[in-house]
């Protein structure tokens, strides 16, 4: 049974008041409306608004109380007509005039209560608070297309007013009423100012609250949560993107609780504040449509940050970026009480725009309201384009540490092993009782204990990601230790300088070209665009090695000869992820696309010179890296393609072959890729198709560059040289 604080000494419980609209306040408890099939809230029989004056008598009735619907979205139709309730109301108003007789003494005390409610009402519909850009920071409101405002908070139990998710006001007064009351609210089932705590500390700084006229409640589960935290610092942690998950490939950020006395070796210990999709094991293709279009719910919660270092450092192999944010302790409070509130609510979770880092952005809002982060993402939010933003800010972003996956570790202290170091290190990874025979001891100490600490490494890293061979890979790695303790000697200091820099250098998320070219001797100028993200030849510092992502881009050409404008080509996404293969690691490349494009088809009685083309392609591939010249990365892919087109014998034909490849950094700002493609089509129109490309990228400068490429299929030959520019 819930707990209630009586008003004075009267004997009947008033519950939850909320705001029926501007200019009314009721007593509401919604489930118990529900309940007792909407029997009308013991505040509008007893007749209390606001624009009455201060004092009130009990048992007044206005007619408006018998015609304003008070039910909650469970009741029942008619439920306000029906002659029957209207005798259970004047039954109702009836015993409480009774009930009045007998605590007349009473009344007094509970008229100042709710005189001094009418008061900080009207204070703060003088102050017009309800459209304080704080208040709709802690409502997450957000302007509407045709005026007005909603919250992108979804979760009815976050707002104490029905109408709170649209109305300010409505849900800012029901706030004031349900701060007078004990009533359990929202999903942590406590009382209003303790299940509010940015509320209700806000409220009070505005209005002035009197202790003696609305007595403050003890929180005691808001204030050991905070003392866990023992917070001094915030941090923002951006994890780089994984490639295998569809909801990372962009990255990631969350917030870390930075501890006072926090050392180097102490911060893991931290806490995170993470928002995230709560999404079911083995979604399949339901976890595209439902990211996408938000069919999942979306969930703050804090977790220790060694546990998510350990899923995306150790297991999923994703370097860590840590940027310390220059709040003071104030803000840093704001911040906590703002958080401990989001433990209520719930959002729509859209992979493209309501994601992990756009509700990070509001809560750091709630810190610092002059930031004005979130009104930067209208259409859609990258996690690299919050970090930016918020190094944007004068003085926000303070020290930046770099954490590098284990696979990173491992594969620069390989770089650092000669020839032979080698061969021993696979040696034991494959038999670790080597690490106590003569010819190991014979190395130097250091080398030992080097590729000691690399074996244990990779051991570690395989009982991580190999779940059926973990325990085989631990207790080797436990020989490993047990050698490694015998030497006796300290490991060196091992640093690893990140690859192109940290997420903030790369270049802006979308491209824009203009270029000129030739095709079948005929001379044709481009316009390009592209929406997200980034491709091979792209500048590569700041993104993730080896991978491709391209959403949304069109390319729209004007031949001169036929004075002809036409669409000659339509991304929707090409995605292409290398992991180069070497002894001790393997992971699939892979690849997917889908677009238009246009066709040269010649055949009996039948020419296409241009024809629209609409394709789909995908495989799986490895990939190899070398050092020859820079880097290069060489690959192969097996892989299906489907083409639908006019072009083509009964309008399509599928099949599939391979392609090969190589990519290679010929400077630090230039870059070349070669392929070929050979592809049968024993499906639709019987043919095949040999394809080859050389494309070039100099850099200019971080968001400018020029690409130069040679492109030829069947029938059809074309160069391009192209500016492009990012924005």
């Amino acid at each position: 049974m819930r707990t209630t604080r009586h008003i004075g000494s009267a004997s009947f419980v008033i519950s939850l008041i909320s705001v029926q609209s501007s200019n009314t306040l009721h007593v509401a408890d919604r489930h118990r409306r529900a309940a007792t099939h909407c029997i009308p809230p013991l505040g509008d029989l007893l007749g209390w608004w606001p624009e009455q004056s201060a004092s009130w008598t009990a048992g007044f009735v206005t007619p408006r109380d018998l015609q304003t619907p008070h039910c909650t979205p469970f009741r029942r139709r008619g439920c306000n007509s029906h002659p029957r309730r209207l005798r259970q109301r004047l039954a109702i108003w009836v015993g409480l005039m009774v009930i009045g007789l007998f605590i007349a003494p009473a009344r007094a005390a509970t008229s100042e209560e709710h005189t001094y409610l009418a008061q900080l009402v009207a204070q703060a519909r003088h102050d017009t608070l309800a459209q304080d850009r704080y208040w709709h920071i802690l409502l997450h409101y957000r302007p509407t297309l045709f005026g007005g405002v909603t919250s992108e908070q979804d979760d009815p139990d976050f707002f104490l007013a029905p109408q709170g998710k649209t109305d300010p006001q409505t849900e800012l007064e029901a706030t004031l009423v349900a701060f007078f009351s004990d009533q359990l609210v929202g999903r942590s089932k406590q009382p209003a100012q303790c299940a509010f705590v940015a509320r209700y500390q806000w409220l009070r700084e505005q209005l002035q609250f009197d202790d003696t006229r609305l007595p403050r409640q003890r929180c005691e589960r808001f204030d050991r949560w905070v003392e866990e935290f023992n917070t001094d610092g915030v941090s923002l942690i951006f994890p780089t993107a994984y490639m295998n998950n569809p909801a990372s490939m962009f990255g990631h950020t969350f917030l870390r609780l930075d501890q006072r006395g926090q050392t180097e070796q102490t911060r893991l210990l931290a806490y995170t504040i993470n928002y995230a999709a709560e999404v079911p094991p083995d979604a399949g293709l339901e976890y595209a449509y439902k990211g996408l279009f938000g069919g999942y719910q979306g969930f703050f919660s804090t977790i220790p940050y060694y546990l998510k270092v350990r899923e995306y450092r150790d297991i999923e192999n994703r370097d860590i970026w840590e940027y310390r944010l220059n709040f003071s302790e104030p803000q840093i409070r704001r911040l906590l009480l703002h958080a401990w509130e989001l433990g209520n609510a719930s959002f729509d979770y859209y992979f493209l725009k309501e994601n992990c880092s756009y509700h990070l952005l509001s809560l750091l809002e709630a810190a610092r309201p002059e930031l004005r982060l979130t009104d930067r993402f209208t259409f859609w939010t990258v996690p690299a384009d919050t970090l930016r933003a918020l190094i944007e800010q004068p003085g926000l972003v303070g020290h930046v540490a770099y954490r590098p996956s284990r696979s990173t570790v491992i594969t620069h202290k390989r770089a650092t092993l000669s020839t032979e170091e080698h061969q021993w290190l696979h040696r034991l990874i494959d038999d670790q009782g080597l690490a106590r025979t003569a010819d190991f001891g014979q190395l130097p100490p250091p080398r030992q204990a080097l590729l000691l600490d690399v074996a244990s490494d990779y051991l570690l890293y395989k009982s991580e990601t190999d779940r059926e061979q973990a325990a085989s890979f631990k207790a080797g790695n436990q020989q490993i230790l047990m050698a490694r303790s015998a030497l006796r000697i300290p490991s060196p200091p091992f640093s690893v300088r990140p690859r192109g820099g940290s997420p903030e250098q790369g270049h802006e998320k979308s491209r824009a070209g203009i270029g000129i070219g030739w095709r079948q001797n005929e001379w044709f100028e481009e316009v390009n665009v592209r929406l997200a993200y980034h491709d091979l030849l792209d500048p590569e510092a700041g993104y993730t090695p080896n991978a491709q992502i391209e959403l949304l881009g069109l390319a729209v050409r004007h031949y001169a000869r036929r004075d002809q404008v036409r669409l000659e080509r339509f991304t929707f996404a090409n995605v292409l992820s290398l992991s180069p293969v070497d002894r001790l690691s393997f992971s699939p490349s892979w690849k997917v696309s889908a677009g238009l494009q246009t066709v040269r088809q010649e055949r009996a009685g039948v020419s296409c010179r241009y024809c629209a083309n609409g394709n789909f392609n995908g495989g799986p591939g490895l990939a190899v890296q070398t050092d020859f010249l820079r880097r290069e990365v060489w690959f192969g892919f097996a892989e299906v393609d489907v083409n639908v087109s006019p072009a083509y014998v009964y309008d399509h034909r599928a099949g599939g072959g391979g392609t090969l490849g190589l990519y290679a950094d010929l400077s630090e700002r230039w870059r070349m890729l070669a392929s070929t493609t050979y592809l049968h089509y024993p499906l639709g129109e019987q043919s095949d198709d040999w394809r080859a490309s050389v494309q070039q990228r100099v850099t200019i400068q971080n968001n400018l560059a020029i690409r130069g490429e040679f492109n030829h299929r069947r029938h059809d030959n074309e160069a391009l040289l192209t500016l492009h520019a990012y924005f």
